[in-house]
């Protein structure tokens, strides 16, 4: 019953949003409707959802603000997992990728949809069996202690911050290009909305906030692309015009005489670019006066000996394998399976997630592709111009008419877009056009010359994919300071009133936090999401994997196994991020991960072996863990002895 109600109710508001968005689309075409009020429209709707939502579904239940009550359907969990996952980076950022590497940015599909298989087959069915609160909740129970479950809250608000940084990154850039107030006013604005839902109702407003956002999302992707493909090929299928799209660009790089091809791996050099970046950023934003670092790219022709690693596949596979390990790691996704009502279902969620995330990363590739191709056919080629912005004169492109292209002069404001006349011709090469990759989804509508409306339904489906995910990573941060620092550990008498009041004030600290760390915009955002990514594969992969599967692992271990494993990813990291002649095997910073997931391994499987076995009562855990095919209500039978709703007898810390 519960289930057909949503189902007729989230099929409602789908028609509902293509209805609004064609009415907007002809009333735009044949009644002038303004562009800046198509944009508020947009944002006053899509951002008064998720406010409703997040009003009608605000709860004082502790189940319900931490797990949604665990009653979330299969399919529905599948959707807010999909939402939650496809953040910033996989719907602005990742055909942004694809588009300015090419066949090395394929490692961030590869390794963003496998590590789902991962999730599907070592950890769903096992974590809801647990069903628990929260990972450190895992950690806690399994490893024997508070201290391992201190460690565990700790590296969850690490990930997490790190993650929803970058989320807040994209909603500064959206909102920005939305309705054309500045970057930070963007930053504030989003998060405006984020608060609304997680602060009022947690995960039970999360869910089902996150539920429309994918609805939101999903069509905003795809509505674009499939105007590409029919522009372009007459075709309504993008992914099966891929093909054609890939053929052009080939025939179009070798005309011009680009060097560098969309199609050869492993083509990337080595460089701190965004570092330099960085650091000018913070000094213009905050009126610091950091040293810059020394430009570096390697290869290099004054210093050949830092090596060329082009032509070499190792970074390609680090960061594959390290987006993998990372997604079976996050803490707001392994959290997801707490919220369905048994563990078949959490193993059909996972199903469930995976064609809906299908359904975005099947496109991004054709995305990326049948935007490349525009910009080679139509805007390479054309004449360089100026306009007048604020009393300076930019550079622009101008059209066959001699008109400036709005929307270079639109992102040439926002100083993600530069054009560099070098050969000093007055035509401009692909070479001279510099895009920042994050404006790729968002702009390509307009490079396409498509209408208004479906510029807007794109930086409303960027947004919505970036608010469900900040929404359900400041859940995991207020979790880990009020459920299992607060409550666990300092104050086991808490009541629940406290913890609430607790938790929903580490929201709002968390989201301020996050505001402050975005307005430098310290890299790309996929950047940024791999760090996340690396920094979770470091810490969390190895000590769920060990602790589900090998019963010797003990507290010790897994606390020298999160604490190495962080050390040394952050501290190879940061190095290389400033310096890239700082590497092995040519694996960039967002590898790094790597390295902290072979240390986290032989830490926690070494130190184990040296210290004291878990107590009995932690093994039969361990072996309860291991049968999650259990009849559902047998387990049930279970699930009433715990007190804190736990599936599992978790033992005495």
């Amino acid at each position: 019953m519960f289930a057909s109600k949503l189902v007729r109710y989230y099929g409602m508001f789908t028609i509902g949003f293509i209805l609004f968005s064609l009415v907007l689309l002809l009333l735009e075409l044949f009644a002038g409707l303004p562009t800046a009020f198509i944009g508020w429209l947009f944002l006053i709707l899509t951002m008064g959802l998720y406010a409703v939502i997040g009003v009608i579904s605000r709860t004082k239940l502790l189940d319900e603000y931490y797990v949604a009550g665990r009653n979330v359907p299969a399919v529905f969990n599948g959707m807010a997992t999909g939402a939650d996952w496809m953040s910033a980076a996989s719907f602005i950022s990742m055909a942004g990728s694809l588009w300015l590497l090419g066949y090395d940015g394929l490692a961030y599909i590869m390794g963003w949809t496998g590590g789902y298989v991962l999730l599907a087959l070592l950890f769903a069915p096992y974590i809801r069996k647990f069903g628990q609160y929260t990972i450190p909740d895992f950690v806690g129970a399994r490893y024997g202690g508070n201290r391992a479950r201190a460690v565990a809250a700790l590296a969850a608000i690490l990930v997490s911050f790190t993650y929803v940084t970058a989320q807040v990154t994209g909603v500064g850039l959206i909102m920005s290009r939305f309705i054309g107030v500045p970057y930070e006013w963007g930053v504030v604005i989003g998060l405006s909305g984020v608060l609304f839902c997680s602060f009022l109702g947690g995960m039970k407003a999360v869910t089902w906030t996150q539920v429309a956002q994918y609805i939101i999302l999903i069509v905003a992707y795809l509505v674009p692309v499939t105007f590409l493909s029919v522009a372009r090929t007459g075709f309504p299928i993008p992914e099966l015009a891929y093909g054609q799209a890939i053929q052009n660009i080939q025939r179009l790089e070798t005309q011009q005489g680009i060097s560098k091809g969309y199609i050869t791996p492993y083509n990337e050099p080595l460089s701190n670019a965004s570092a330099v970046a960085a650091v000018k950023q913070i000094n213009t934003q905050f009126g610091l006066q950091l040293a810059e670092p020394a430009p570096v790219t390697i290869p290099t022709q004054t210093n050949p000996g830092l090596g060329d690693w082009r032509n070499q596949p190792w970074d390609f596979l680090a960061l594959t394998l390290c987006l993998m390990l990372g997604t079976a790691g996050l803490p707001h996704i392994l959290i997801r399976f707490y919220t369905v009502p048994s563990v078949k279902q959490s193993r059909l969620s996972v199903g469930w997630a995976l064609f809906f995330i299908f359904l975005l990363y099947f496109t991004a590739p054709a995305y990326a592709a049948f935007s490349r191709w525009e910009i080679l056919q139509n805007v390479v080629g054309l004449k360089i111009g100026t306009v007048e912005s604020g009393g300076k004169q930019i550079p622009t492109v101008l059209d066959n008419s001699g008109n400036p292209l709005p929307w270079v002069a639109n992102f040439s404001r926002t100083g993600l877009l530069t054009i560099n006349d070098a050969n000093k011709d007055g035509v401009l090469q692909f070479s001279e056009l510099v895009i920042n990759p994050d404006l790729i989804v968002l702009s390509t509508p307009e490079i396409a010359g498509l209408p208004y409306t479906i510029a807007a339904l794109v930086a409303a489906g960027g947004l919505a994919a970036a608010l469900s995910t900040a929404d359900g990573l400041l859940v995991v941060i207020a979790s880990a300071v009020a459920h299992d620092v607060y409550y666990r550990i300092l104050r086991p008498n808490a009541s629940a009133q406290t913890r609430m009041r607790l938790g929903k004030g580490m929201v709002v600290v968390a989201a301020a936090m996050a505001a402050l760390f975005a307005m430098p915009r310290l890299a790309l955002i996929a950047q940024m999401v791999a760090w996340a990514f690396s920094l979770a594969a470091a810490s969390f992969f190895p000590i769920v994997f060990l602790g589900i599967f090998w019963r010797r692992a003990n507290g010790a271990g897994a606390i020298a196994g999160i604490v190495g494993g962080l050390t040394v990813t952050i501290f190879y990291m940061a190095t290389n991020y400033f310096n890239p002649a700082f590497n092995v095997l040519g694996i960039s910073h967002l590898g790094a991960g790597l390295f902290g997931l072979i240390t986290n391994f032989a830490l926690t499987i070494g130190v184990s072996l040296l210290t004291q076995e878990p107590s009995k009562e932690i093994q039969e855990l361990v072996d309860h863990l291991r049968h999650p095919t259990e009849d559902d209500e047998e387990m049930g039978k279970v699930v009433t002895k715990q007190p804190v709703g736990g599936a599992v007898p978790a033992p005495a810390e």
